[in-house]
């Protein structure tokens, strides 16, 4: 992906967006939370097993191997002792939070690309894709 020209319009105001954004109280909050998660050695650690033992299960599956009753619980085990940190739940947390703001960024940057004009309230009407109108 070629980026955008130096000095351009474009940039400029894409910079100013990321500019607002990253000034806003709430991203402040996420990114200081996430920041608190990776400073934890312990919960990264509990992360990382975690995820060893989640890949570990998804290879066998994959492969088509039987999945041992032992291996589940190690998974299981883990994923416990993950969420039974505060700092593990708090990030979870945090990473949703900022998947939303960026869903939100980016549906509106989309429906100007997708209409050709600055969107409006009215232009998300009926958008089922956040799941808040019921037909899910």
């Amino acid at each position: 992906m070629q980026p955008l020209p130096e000095g351009s319009p474009l940039l400029l105001k894409t910079l100013e967006l990321c500019t607002t954004l990253v000034a806003t109280p709430e991203f402040q909050s996420v990114v200081k939370r996430l920041e608190t998660f990776e400073a934890n050695e312990s919960a990264r650690a509990l992360l990382n097993m975690l995820n060893d033992k989640g890949a570990e299960l998804q290879q066998k599956q994959q492969l088509g191997l039987p999945l041992a009753e032992a291996e589940i619980g190690e998974f299981e085990s883990a994923r416990q002792a993950f969420f039974a940190n505060p700092l593990g739940q708090d990030f979870v947390q945090a990473q949703e939070q900022m998947q939303k703001m960026q869903q939100a960024i980016g549906k509106y940057v989309g429906k100007a690309f997708e209409t050709g004009r600055v969107p409006v309230v009215d232009d998300f009407a009926g958008d089922c894709s956040d799941g808040t109108c019921g037909c899910h």
